[in-house]
C-alpha cells in the first residue's frame, strides 16, 4: 500500500483544443464572424440602394429640419408621394439646378385654403399641424383658394414666416403646385444631428391614407446585429482560451498537490 502513488493525471481533451474552445466552439464563432459580416455589410448596401442623403441648406422646414441638418431621403416614385409627407425634388421655376425639401400638404384634386380659424384647411378640413413651431399661424398671409390640378402638388415650409414654397409661386401657371414627377425621394429621418425618424402627420388621416415609413428601422437592426455577432464571434476565440489555461492551471495545481 505504501508504495502506491497517489497522484491524479490531467483529465483527457485539456489541452489546445479545450484551451481554443474546442473544434465546435470555433467553428460556430467563424461561422457567427461571417453572418455578422453579412448582415453588417449587407445593410449598408440595403441603405445605399434605398436612401439618399441630403444636407438642408435653409431654415423653411424648422423645427422638423433645421438649417445644416442632414437628412436620409428614401428613393421613391412621385406616385408615392401622399399628404403630409417631407419630400426631395427639383423645379426649375423654384430653383435652378438644386434641390429643395418641403411638406406636402395637397395633391391632385384637393381645394387647399388659408386661413379658417388659423388653420390650413385641404378639402373644407382644418388641418391640424403639430409640426409647425410653436404659437405660429399656418399662413401669415391668406392666399384664398387653390385647386390642385391632377399629377400636381402643393407644397408648404414648416417655417411658414419665411419659406418660399408654393404660396411664392401663386402667380404662375401653375399656380404654385409643382409636378409629382420632380419628386425624386421622402424624407425618413434626421440622422445629424441625430433627431430621429420623422413622425407621420395624423392631421391629413382623415383626407386618405398617409405613407408607411421606410425600411430605415430594419436596416439599423440588422446593421447592429451584424455588429454583435462579428465582435461576439471574434471574442470567443480568445475568451475560451484564457479560460481553458486558467481551468489548466487549476486542474495542474491540484496534481502538484496531491498526497
Amino acid at each position: 500500500m505504501g508504495g502506491e502513488s497517489m497522484t491524479r493525471t490531467v483529465p483527457s481533451g485539456t489541452g489546445t483544443a479545450r484551451a481554443g474552445g474546442g473544434r465546435l466552439g470555433q467553428r460556430l464563432s467563424g461561422l457567427a464572424v461571417a453572418l455578422g459580416l453579412v448582415m453588417f455589410l449587407g445593410g449598408f448596401a440595403w441603405a445605399a440602394l434605398v436612401y439618399r442623403p441630403y444636407t438642408v441648406p435653409t431654415s423653411s422646414m424648422s423645427p422638423t429640419i433645421a438649417v445644416g441638418d442632414r437628412v436620409l431621403a428614401q428613393r421613391i416614385d412621385g406616385d408615392e408621394v401622399r399628404r403630409g409627407d417631407v419630400v426631395v425634388f427639383e423645379d426649375e421655376n423654384w430653383v435652378a439646378g438644386s434641390k429643395v425639401v418641403k411638406r406636402v400638404v395637397a395633391v391632385g384634386g384637393d381645394t387647399v385654403s388659408c386661413c379658417t380659424d388659423g388653420k390650413l384647411t385641404v378639402d373644407g378640413k382644418p388641418i391640424e399641424e403639430p409640426y409647425l413651431p410653436k404659437d405660429s399661424v399656418a399662413e401669415l398671409k391668406g392666399f384664398g383658394t387653390v385647386t390642385v390640378p391632377e399629377g400636381r402638388l402643393f407644397l408648404l415650409g414648416d417655417e411658414r414666416q419665411g419659406s418660399l414654397d408654393s404660396t411664392a409661386h401663386l402667380t404662375e401657371a401653375a399656380r404654385g403646385t409643382v409636378s409629382r414627377d420632380a419628386v425624386s425621394a421622402r424624407v425618413d429621418a434626421v440622422v445629424w444631428p441625430w433627431k430621429g425618424m420623422l413622425q407621420r402627420p395624423t392631421g391629413f388621416e382623415t383626407l386618405g391614407a398617409l405613407s408607411e415609413p421606410g425600411p430605415l428601422r430594419a436596416i439599423e437592426v440588422l446593421i447592429v446585429a451584424g455588429a454583435v455577432l462579428v465582435l461576439g464571434g471574434g471574442a470567443y476565440g480568445p475568451v475560451a482560451a484564457r479560460f481553458g489555461r486558467s481551468r489548466t492551471a487549476t486542474t495542474r495545481a491540484e496534481t502538484a498537490g496531491a498526497r
